[in-house]
């Protein structure tokens, strides 16, 4: 299901309506924190944790069994 242009303008005028002018700035630049913020939490969620993958070092000693 895709908006076309039309829909978007609706959507658009109601919210202006509704919000009025002095709020729609805020509105977008918090939308927009949201969005930037959730894309920051799934690629830090895609990359493997470098600390949590530690492979011993030639220096340490590694315990015998």
């Amino acid at each position: 299901m895709r908006l076309g242009f039309g829909e978007i303008l609706v959507i658009l005028a109601l919210a202006l309506l509704f919000f009025g002018p002095s709020k729609l700035p805020q509105l977008g630049a918090s939308l927009g924190q949201a969005i930037k913020g959730f894309k920051k939490g799934l690629s830090e969620h895609d990359e493997p944790d470098e600390k949590k993958i530690e492979a011993p070092s030639a220096t340490e000693k590694v315990p015998r069994a």
